[in-house]
């Protein structure tokens, strides 16, 4: 078989992996919430959101180990930007969300401040070992709150259902499908990257992220032809925080990271800007002009990264 052959192969065994592994991760979600008689929005930003990034953990642990983190960098902003931006706003042209702003609080205000920090961690081309700690440790603070809310909520439950063995199996077979969907689309479109040259940091923040967000694609897309839009919005705010503090602090700690004010500014405040769009208005709606903004802030992203590299 061909080169070209066996990458189209990859990236379509990918596509079939995601639409199975969705399915069952999304039903799996959403029967664990019920089980345990906790919000569904308070399940995704948790347990949603850190599965569905392991696959960016995983390659962005194996690239700083080799000594090249800064596609961990890319790959952890690239994702970022790519789940708000693409990702929900392709959700958006299903039509409006409903999403109540007391129910972004804490994690959103998070979500804005911690691209920031980054912004100025990397001010010096540079993100050392030290300043990897301290997003760990932020991170650290962070999972204290979701503890603490997480025992509130399961508090104010009635009681936890005998079956809850059966959603959580589904979760975790499910989450197994999207990780390998997304592993085979990376090594499909990473090929393609090498092929055109493009360089660590762009391959990290385009092919990478696209091939590690797959399950976040695939989890909002469904929860919104499901009916679940808290579980979409929850997931992908949990997933950016986790991508920011998680994954940029485990690669920095591993190895410092090199980073071009640029090129880190550039993804950031696209980043920011995206967010700043899910604010919902007075109605408490995010419309399908937002999708609309969304998309093209994805596309400014992209055409900007490329054109700095």
């Amino acid at each position: 078989m061909s080169i070209a052959g066996s990458m189209l192969l990859e990236i379509l065994a990918a596509a079939l992996l995601a639409a199975v592994g969705g399915e069952l991760f999304l039903k799996g979600i959403v029967g664990a919430a019920a089980s345990m008689k906790v919000p569904k929005l308070l399940i995704a930003t948790t347990f949603a959101a850190f599965a569905t990034s392991s696959p960016e953990l995983t390659v962005s642990t194996v690239a700083a180990l080799a000594g090249k983190p800064e596609i961990g960098l890319g790959d952890a902003l690239g994702s970022n930007v790519l789940n708000i931006a693409l990702i929900l706003g392709l959700a958006l042209m299903f039509g409006p969300m409903q999403v109540e702003r007391s129910d972004l609080g804490r994690d959103f205000a998070f979500a804005l401040t911690v691209p920031l920090l980054t912004l100025w961690l990397a001010r010096d081309g540079n993100i050392t070992r030290p300043e990897g700690a301290v997003l760990l440790l932020i991170l650290a603070f962070w999972i204290g709150l979701l503890i603490r809310a997480g025992r509130s909520a399961f508090q104010q439950g009635i009681h936890v259902e005998a079956q809850l063995w059966r959603p959580l199996l589904y979760a975790m077979t499910g989450l197994l499908a999207l990780v390998i969907a997304g592993r085979l689309f990376v090594n499909g479109a990473s090929a393609i990257a090498e092929v055109l040259g493009v360089d660590t940091y762009l391959a990290g923040a385009l092919v990478v992220a696209a091939g590690t967000s797959l399950p976040e694609l695939v989890t909002v897309l469904l929860s919104r032809i499901r009916g679940h839009d808290d579980v979409g919005i929850g997931t992908l705010l949990g997933s950016n925080l986790f991508n920011g503090l998680a994954i940029v602090g485990l690669a920095a700690s591993i190895h410092p990271i090199t980073a071009r004010p640029m090129e880190v500014g550039t993804t950031i405040g696209i980043g920011v800007l995206s967010l700043m769009l899910l604010i919902p208005g007075p109605d408490s709606k995010i419309g399908p002009r937002r999708g609309v903004m969304l998309l093209a802030a994805y596309a400014i992203f992209v055409a900007g990264s490329i054109g700095s590299g």
